[in-house]
């Protein structure tokens, strides 16, 4: 099923969002629903916060980037074959000369900002098995796994830019807690009344 996805201005996207157990309520269906979710967005990352549910469980899909002709085959392979569920994650270290990438994200549509992030994540999760991994990623894997976890410390990418271009885009932001932007994907917004 697909769900909304819920908009910048919404109070669960600023929570750290709790760790679940083997025992979380339809845990299968949350998941396939966010994969769902995600894939009618066009994303190659969710996290749960922006579904609503204030847990930290996240998934990444990177194959979209693989087709860019800068990357040698190697990258593009890699890219392509990856996908995870990321359940419980906590950041071990990271590393590396910090780069620039224009990110953007599902529940802040139609903006897009040059962000700072370090290349190398090693990170310590469950899959949706519950089969506990620690795995170290670099280049743009790194930098979609740091994204949205992110999401499930209550931070956004909007928060990673200079005062200046947080200046530029306030009216932007603004205008999406209010339900003022054009999507081609379900959102929930904080401050319409009956637009669900």
């Amino acid at each position: 099923m697909i769900l909304p996805i819920v908009a910048y201005g919404d109070p669960v996207l600023r929570k750290e969002a709790e760790d679940i157990t083997t025992d979380y309520p339809k845990l299968k269906e949350v998941i396939d629903n966010m994969w769902e979710t995600m894939y009618n967005a066009a994303g190659v990352g969710l996290a749960a916060p922006q579904v609503g549910l204030p847990i930290r469980m996240f998934m990444v899909d990177t194959e979209p980037f693989s087709d860019d002709p800068d990357l040698s085959s190697d990258e593009q392979k890699e890219l392509a074959g990856f996908k995870q569920a990321f359940i419980n994650a906590q950041v071990v270290e990271e590393t590396g000369e910090e780069w620039s990438f224009n990110e953007g994200c599902l529940s802040i549509p139609n903006v897009r900002e040059d962000v700072f992030r370090p290349e190398t994540v090693t990170i310590k999760y469950v899959d949706e098995n519950f089969v506990e991994h620690q795995d170290t990623y670099t280049g743009l894997i790194a930098r979609v796994v740091q994204h949205e976890y992110d999401h499930i410390e209550g931070i956004l990418f909007t928060d990673k830019i200079s005062s200046l271009k947080k200046r530029l885009i306030k009216s932007k932001l603004s205008n999406i807690s209010k339900g003022k932007t054009n999507v081609d994907y379900r959102m929930r917004f904080p401050d319409v009344k009956g637009r669900r």
